[in-house]
């Protein structure tokens, strides 16, 4: 062997120079993070900013820094106690022709400014009475306190319809059945379609006069019901979008349970029937524990999306009637594009991120896993 070859093969492996990889992996991720600086994090560090001035959507007025100004508005609320018109002629209580007592109006008192700065420029959400007195609540943004209770009901009702929904037919197409595929096909198909798409169609089922659901409700009660505006009639337009929103979402809930399903070890029902434990212990007892973290992780997830509610208002509605269906973030949209006031939908955009973070945060720890 010549020293040649002994030098080459005996030569001490090549080291890498410290922060060799650095460059090429910076310029890897550099798109990534590139696309997330323009349109998550930037616009929302954008929108905590204008929250704080009085930027307009086109405007030849310079921004200005007006401070807590739109958080005031947004979340400003009082109580505004009213005593009955007193007739001059008797002396008694003022009565209008129906009978019923007559109190001053609250623009008398959110008008003068002068006389009543604590209920400037408020408007009336709604009244009380407790006696001869009534309570009128006033709020800088009745709307917003409207659309909070909105998405609070829509919430309440279609998280558990949903949940309860996808997991009974998770259950069902979960059996080894012939042609289940199909079911599972039929079931999983309004998720992939287009919401805008769906809200178009079940207008159409809701129409008054022609509508599909008017015409089954009145062949169910032989004509002695209907026909209902479900769209506008304050009564049914919120139902009517839950009914909408659970069909639609039910199949995407119904996927996750099925895995989840099919994660739980089948020996445990064996040792369980085994046993002695009939369907609903089994159901009790390995079937809810094993779904614990897919029933968390739907609970959130459709939390989340129903407090995010805007397409289906936005297309069948838009927020009717009389606010009956405006939500927050359809309020949101409406006050930066039609108002074209970027500072005030910024403001309810804060307000509504921290709600959406309290409520998650409050249901994961509802949810948690506890200690034995």
């Amino acid at each position: 062997m010549t020293a040649t070859n002994l030098t080459t093969t005996g030569a001490a492996p090549r080291r890498r120079r410290p922060g060799a990889d650095l460059v090429p992996g910076l310029l890897m991720i550099a798109p990534a993070v590139i696309l997330l600086l323009l349109f998550l994090i930037g616009p929302f560090v954008l929108g905590i900013v204008f929250s704080f001035t009085n930027q307009r959507l086109i405007s030849a007025n310079p921004t200005e820094f007006v401070g807590l100004r739109n958080y005031s508005r947004l979340l400003r609320v009082a109580v505004l106690p009213l005593e009955p018109e007193i007739d001059e002629t008797s002396g008694q209580p003022a009565r209008d022709e129906a009978g019923n007592l007559q109190y001053p109006r609250t623009r008398q008192f959110t008008r003068d400014e002068e006389q009543y700065p604590q209920y400037a420029g408020m408007r009336e959400w709604f009244s009380v009475d407790i006696g001869t007195t009534r309570y009128y609540l006033l709020a800088g943004d009745p709307t917003f306190l409207r659309s909070l209770v909105n998405i609070l009901y829509f919430a309440v009702v279609v998280v558990p319809l949903q949940s309860s929904v996808g997991l009974a037919l998770a259950l069902l197409i979960n059996r080894k059945l012939r042609g289940v595929n199909i079911f599972r096909t039929i079931f999983f198909s309004p998720v992939v379609t287009s919401m805008v798409v769906i809200s178009i169609v079940w207008t159409f089922i809701y129409e008054k006069n022609v509508g599909l659901m008017n015409q089954i409700v009145g062949a169910l009660t032989f004509g002695q019901v209907g026909p209902i505006d479900w769209l506008g009639d304050e009564r049914f337009a919120m139902p009517s979008i839950i009914l909408m929103s659970a069909w639609q979402g039910v199949g995407f809930q119904m996927v996750l349970f099925l895995a989840g399903l099919q994660s739980i070890p089948e020996s445990h029902y064996e040792a369980a029937s085994i046993d002695g434990a009939n369907g609903w212990q089994q159901f009790r007892y390995i079937t809810i524990p094993g779904l614990r973290n897919v029933i968390v992780f739907i609970l959130i997830t459709i939390t989340i999306a129903a407090f995010q509610l805007f397409t289906q208002v936005f297309v069948m509605t838009n927020g009717g009637p009389n606010d009956a269906t405006t939500t927050v973030a359809f309020h949101m949209v409406r006050e930066g594009f039609r108002e074209q006031d970027i500072a005030y939908a910024s403001t309810i955009a804060v307000v509504f991120f921290l709600l959406i973070l309290a409520v998650s945060m409050i249901q994961r720890y509802l949810t948690r896993e506890k200690e034995a």
